[in-house]
């Protein structure tokens, strides 16, 4: 089992290429700044909050053909980015949930 310190380092690395890859598009970008409400000025600020990256993984997912075609562009097998996900702040269930 991988320690979760460079699970997490493997899962930032698949969520920055992941950026690249929707910044790179010109569809896909405003698609993804219209959904997060991001403006792109915005980008490079929003990136060092928490759930930001775990945010551009969640969509990469919620579109299958998208997904596809970042795992083939980038070499990333697709399950890697669901497991990145839940390794990355925000990114899993486990929310912590007030008493």
């Amino acid at each position: 089992m991988a320690n979760p310190g460079s699970m997490r380092e493997e899962a930032e690395t698949i969520a920055v290429k992941a950026l690249a890859f929707v910044a790179a598009d010109p569809e896909l970008l405003p698609r993804f700044l219209a959904i997060t409400g991001i403006e792109a000025h915005s980008i490079r600020q929003a990136a060092g909050e928490p759930g930001f990256l775990a945010g551009v993984l969640q969509f990469i997912l919620a579109h299958e053909p998208t997904l596809m075609r970042f795992a083939a562009e980038t070499g990333t097998p697709p399950a890697s980015v669901g497991r990145a996900l839940r390794a990355l702040p925000l990114g899993d269930d486990d929310h912590e949930h007030s008493i």
